[in-house]
């Protein structure tokens, strides 16, 4: 069992109560098995999580539209996950889907992991998205610092050189110049 499964499992045995239902969902439930609880009316959210959970790392296209709705949750660490699985999944509208995630201003204080994933999807949305972002977290008093750090780490990862003027604009934020000036090392140097 990977980390992010067990870290998974063990934040959904407490939320379940555990129990055989919950088991059996873990470890012996099938691909068919796992996509009907997806769609099955009256499933508690803990099994169609853990169903695109494992349906997602398995390349299941299924687990897509799930994964998506859990990516943007307002639970971080059903973001974590749901993230995690995307970048498994492979689903070549996963960069699309993330970048409207991040993009949302109506829900940027749940977009910290559709950034990260946008960083480590490496797409051709990625950079573009991920800028748009920071630019907007840079208004005085914007009290999303997490995601803009999370933009400019990722610009810096992405390398992409077209970043280098809003990268350069996070350098007087207190909370993001080191992490700026990092990237920039990347994208300039």
């Amino acid at each position: 069992m990977d980390e992010e499964l067990r870290s998974l499992a063990h934040r959904l045995r407490e939320e379940s109560g555990g129990g055989p239902a919950y088991e059996h969902l873990l470890a012996a439930a099938g691909p068919e098995e796992l996509a009907g609880v997806l769609t099955e009316p009256g499933r508690p959210l803990w099994s169609r999580e853990l169903a695109a959970f494992r349906l997602g790392c398995a390349g299941d296209p299924r687990a897509f539209e799930a994964l998506v709705l859990l990516l943007n949750h307002r639970d971080p660490e059903r973001c974590v996950s749901a993230a995690h699985a995307l970048h498994l999944l492979g689903d070549p509208r996963t960069p699309r889907a993330a970048a409207a995630l991040a993009t949302n201003e109506l829900r940027i204080a749940y977009a910290l992991a559709p950034v990260r994933l946008l960083a480590l999807l490496r797409a051709p949305e990625s950079a573009p998205a991920l800028v748009a972002v920071l630019r907007r977290r840079l208004a005085p008093g914007d009290p999303h610092w997490r995601v803009a750090l999370a933009c400019v780490e990722g610009l810096g990862a992405l390398g992409d050189p077209g970043a280098t003027e809003a990268v350069r604009a996070a350098l007087p934020h207190p909370r993001l110049a080191a992490a700026a000036s990092a990237a920039l090392a990347r994208l300039e140097g």
